[in-house]
């Protein structure tokens, strides 16, 4: 039972150490290339909205509900509205409608 344990932390901490000491290795200069440096700086950017998109449409158990949501949330983001404005307003709208008997 012990070993199984430890041999989980260690089968989850070598990936989790190699994912940050590959990159010290790998690039030992400075990275010039303004391509590479794109890349890098947008990827947190893309692997989070690719995390985030899909549960926004499973979040309510409904997809009208979601969609609902999702549309206050993107007119209120376009216009630049601060982010807790567009949380509290993209939930309350879900919930709203949610309420509506169709």
């Amino acid at each position: 039972m012990k070993l199984n344990f430890f041999l989980c932390i260690l089968g989850m901490a070598l990936p989790t150490y190699l994912i940050r000491m590959i990159p010290f290795t790998a690039f030992r200069k400075k990275i010039k290339s303004r391509f590479a440096k794109s890349f890098f700086y947008y990827i947190p950017y893309a692997v989070l909205a690719a995390m985030t998109f899909p549960a926004v449409f499973y979040s309510t158990g409904n997809i009208w509900t979601a969609l609902v949501g999702f549309a206050v949330a993107l007119v209120l983001s376009l216009v630049n509205a601060p982010m807790t404005v567009v949380a509290l307003s993209a939930s309350a709208a879900a919930f709203l409608f949610s309420l509506l008997p169709i």
